[in-house]
């Protein structure tokens, strides 16, 4: 798939085709006839850490990237949802669990990637255990267990959590 910034011709305001140039230090799609520039923002995903009895709710993917790896519950925000709404909507639709936020662990990025994320510590407030569509299985683990995690950030969101769990 090509990126945005190529897959956007025309402007959403006038309708004019785009062109590319240099605004603010990067090469980005403008439109000449109504001097709208096009800023690509980043995508925003809630992540979020609940333990019960002191291991870690997780879930098995069950899509892609990284299907099949055990994983902290997560997803991205709807347009219009505050992040803490989306990070108690995700790991219901994934675990069955409901939750309630109790704080924010971290802001987590890096340059060059397009998701931005925002990890939660929770606590469980009801709910039953069970996989749901876009998982394959739920489980606890052991903080310590945790070795082999799918993704960039998630040692790092881990160890913020084990600091205050």
């Amino acid at each position: 798939m090509r990126p945005p910034e190529q897959r956007v011709r025309f402007c959403q305001q006038c309708g004019s085709e785009l062109v590319q140039r240099e605004i603010e230090g990067a090469d980005r799609p403008y439109c000449e006839r109504c001097g709208s520039p096009v800023f690509f923002d980043p995508k925003l995903a809630a992540v979020v850490l609940t333990a019960i009895d002191g291991k870690l709710l997780m879930v098995r993917r069950g899509v892609e990237p990284q299907m099949g790896r055990w994983a902290f519950p997560s997803g991205y925000v709807d347009r219009g949802e505050s992040v803490e709404t989306a990070a108690c909507r995700e790991v219901l639709e994934e675990t069955g669990m409901i939750v309630e936020v109790e704080r924010m662990l971290g802001v987590y990025s890096r340059d060059g990637r397009d998701v931005v994320l925002i990890a939660f510590a929770a606590r469980v407030t009801g709910g039953e255990m069970k996989a749901g569509h876009d998982a394959q299985e739920v489980g606890l683990f052991a903080p310590e267990d945790l070795t082999n995690l799918p993704f960039p950030h998630d040692a790092d969101i881990l160890r913020d959590w084990q600091r205050h769990p």
